[in-house]
């Protein structure tokens, strides 16, 4: 499913128009950007969390020409499923 087939999915069950489900959406998606940007976590209770962590400096290789590299430390985002996601998923 892409953003335009979730947009339009939500609008058939909540009734409204298309272009109200995608600012909802388009909204939705920048709140959680933000707070994850400033640390912050995002948590939907039954759906999951939304979070960022941290990857070490690590060595490795380039894949062209085997030569030894070594990779900076960065952030990354996480997405962890709920309980209940989970358990649906795995039925």
């Amino acid at each position: 499913m892409n953003k335009q087939e979730l947009i339009d999915a939500i609008a058939a069950v909540t009734g409204d128009s298309k272009a109200g489900t995608a600012k909802f959406v388009d909204a939705f998606i920048d709140n959680v950007i933000v707070a994850v940007s400033k640390g912050d976590a995002v948590q939907l209770v039954g759906f999951g969390s939304f979070g960022s962590g941290n990857r070490a400096a690590r060595a490795g290789r380039n894949p062209a020409t085997g030569e030894a590299i070594q990779i900076e430390a960065a952030k990354t985002v996480k997405f962890t499923a709920g309980k209940a996601f989970k358990d649906l998923v795995n039925s």
